[in-house]
């Protein structure tokens, strides 16, 4: 009842006064809410895996209020929020535009790393809660999506502005398997931390595809591929001084 009341009830009365706000406009044309990859899910009904993962594959509510893992108050507030956004939409006549994100790194101009960088930089960092999170989002999608800060900015343009786009987007340069992703953190950032999860092993079952093919039949392609995305999110946390200068060996 505390989320609820504190956490998500604000959340949607946020998302709808800026929804009641362009009603007022004369100018505005679309509306792009920028959703969240953790309002999908790589499991079926059943809990087995699917094979490939669109923008249909949403994740319940119930579930997750019942299992609670790791960043579950993120979750409902995206889900709930989204859901409530489209509603008032449809109801009111507005075209609304959604892009479902990944986990989104590289640089960044706020004065704070943000929550996805340190999240995904927490094998290196050992952050017990941020690495708790990792680890949640792999087992829900049973690997690890990921975009560029650049790539995501452009798919906002591109989708305020093609007048065939409706509905939800997956904006997502690829999806990798946690070991990918520890082996490019590893090569760009070589640390003991890293050294120990390496030697921890990992699943060997095959992960689904997170797939962007709405987006990109749509006509947009990604710029950047993960070795990008470590490299400019390493680069730029150790010019911030959230981690420090290692020379690579």
């Amino acid at each position: 009842s505390y989320v609820q009341e504190n956490i998500i009830e604000p959340a949607i009365r946020g998302t709808l006064n800026v929804l009641r706000s362009c009603l007022k406009s004369n100018s505005i044309k679309r509306v792009v809410f920028t959703s969240s990859i953790s309002t999908v899910t790589s499991r079926n009904s059943c809990g087995k895996w699917r094979p490939l993962v669109d923008e249909s594959c949403k994740i319940h509510v119930q579930h997750v209020k019942h299992t609670k893992p790791s960043g579950w108050v993120y979750v409902l507030v995206k889900v709930l929020t989204e859901d409530a956004a489209f509603q008032f939409a449809k109801e009111n006549g507005i075209d609304l535009v959604s892009t479902i994100t990944p986990t989104v790194a590289g640089p960044f101009l706020t004065p704070t790393v943000p929550l996805s960088i340190q999240v995904l930089l927490s094998p290196i960092t050992g952050d017990p809660e941020l690495l708790a999170i990792l680890t949640a989002v792999k087992t829900r999608m049973g690997s690890i999506a990921l975009a560029h800060i650049e790539d995501i900015c452009h798919a906002h343009i591109f989708l305020m502005e093609n007048i065939k786009a409706e509905g939800r987007y997956i904006c997502c340069a690829k999806s990798w398997t946690m070991p990918t992703v520890i082996g490019e953190l590893k090569k760009e950032y070589p640390c003991p931390a890293l050294e120990s999860l390496d030697d921890e092993g990992h699943d060997s079952v095959i992960p689904s595809e997170i797939s962007s093919k709405k987006l990109r039949v749509l006509g947009f392609s990604f710029k950047y591929e993960i070795d990008d995305i470590i490299q400019d999110t390493i680069s730029t946390c150790i010019h911030h001084g959230f981690i420090p200068y290692n020379q690579k060996s």
